[in-house]
């Protein structure tokens, strides 16, 4: 493949979960912020960016559902699929893998995060194209403490070298598809992120890229109402 041959990007947007913390009477990402669906500004930036196909895992069950009510009703072209996820994130990611045919490059994200821009989208796109493995994350702003069972303060490590990860997480696909392989057949259940998969089964080293300290995950109701403050601060830009 010559280098000036377009390489395809394919979104993962991992949107299954009931989201406990949240205490929501529906699938958290469903729920309405201001007048659309959470989920809805997650796939709007994938949409707008230069990201060729959404993947989009749900949890079973909901495929239809978030076809009509997310998909179709928002005119949202790039979604190619709606996938079933797993019990766990990494098994959805995993899942979600196993149902790509062909592409390039990959970026996995968490739909909760649904604050993302589409530039932040298109910064991911062109550093994974550049490092072949990113993720996107900003440094500490505060003190870390390494803890012991009991509690009590073990070390500090040193600040500067703290980044809080966040996601797109970004890869060649075979190689994470390859190490995902790794990860199952081992029957590791220690995986809390891509980026963790790929330092411990695969062989790239993956390099952390500026994210937003507004790329927030929707956790719990106090995140819903910083929600509401960076869309109302974009609205409100737009209009000026």
């Amino acid at each position: 493949m010559s280098n000036n041959e377009h390489k395809k990007v394919t979104g993962i947007v991992l949107a299954g979960g009931s989201g406990t913390r949240m205490h929501p009477t529906r699938q958290k990402l469903y729920m309405k912020l201001f007048d659309r669906p959470i989920l809805t500004y997650t796939l709007e930036a994938f949409e707008k960016s230069k990201a060729d196909e959404i993947i989009l895992v749900v949890s079973s069950g909901e495929e239809k559902f978030v076809r009509d009510y997310i998909v179709d009703a928002n005119g949202l072209k790039k979604v190619v699929s709606i996938v079933a996820g797993g019990e766990e994130r990494y098994s959805s990611v995993y899942q979600a893998l196993q149902s790509i045919e062909e592409t390039d490059y990959v970026l996995i994200h968490d739909g909760a995060r649904a604050f993302i821009t589409p530039k932040l989208v298109n910064r991911c796109i062109e550093n994974v194209m550049k490092y072949k493995a990113c993720i996107a994350g900003m440094p500490a702003k505060d003190t870390i403490k390494m803890v012991g069972q009991d509690q009590n303060a073990l070390r500090t490590p040193p600040r500067n070298s703290l980044w809080i990860a966040q996601t797109p997480q970004c890869f060649l696909f075979g190689e994470i598809r390859d190490a995902y392989e790794a990860m199952m057949a081992a029957g590791d259940t220690t995986m809390t992120d891509d980026g963790m998969v790929m330092e411990t089964y695969g062989t790239r080293k993956v390099r952390m890229i500026k994210g937003s300290y507004d790329n927030i995950k929707l956790t719990t109701p106090d995140d819903l109402i910083l929600g509401e403050r960076i869309l109302a601060s974009r609205r409100k830009r737009r209009a000026e």
